[in-house]
């Protein structure tokens, strides 16, 4: 049991580093993956991905089929590197919501389950934020450290 706890509970009982190390390989790899396995391929969008999300029923397809590119792109690429990842994981999640239970209603849920995994992989992120190891705990922690500035005495 002392090693169990040792490796994956710390002092006061909340979740060791291994924790934060496996939240961030995680994070980095969906994000990754995300950015240029998704996102990548669908920016500049093509007349076939415009013409899905015209079928979709979005108004200013083009607008929308940049916006779902960019997403996946830089949402991906924000994801990866824990940096703003509340909002880039709000914004795909909606994302992968719409993919997941508009564009891919009628396929087989092999032909959704990406978006789906990729949807519950923001949804994680967007509830519990980045974690340790990320962008956004180093601003927190620099922010932190800029409120408590000794004062000189005169």
């Amino acid at each position: 049991m002392n090693t169990f706890k040792t490796i994956f509970i710390g002092s006061r009982g909340e979740l060791s580093g291994t924790a934060d190390l496996g939240r961030a390989l995680l994070r980095i790899f969906a994000g990754l993956a995300l950015a240029f396995g998704h996102g990548l391929g669908k920016i500049p969008p093509s007349e076939g991905f415009i013409g899905g999300v015209t079928e979709l029923g979005f108004p200013i397809a083009v607008f929308f089929a940049w916006a779902s590119g960019l997403t996946e792109f830089v949402g991906g690429l924000l994801l990866a590197a824990g940096l703003f990842t509340r909002p880039a994981s709000l914004l795909i999640t909606i994302n992968m919501a719409v993919a997941g239970f508009l564009r891919h209603a009628d396929d087989p849920f092999s032909g959704k389950e990406k978006a789906l995994l990729f949807l519950a992989v923001a949804v994680m992120y967007l509830l519990a934020g980045a974690g340790r190891y990320s962008l956004d705990a180093l601003i927190r922690r620099r922010n932190r450290s800029s409120l408590i500035k000794p004062t000189r005495s005169a």
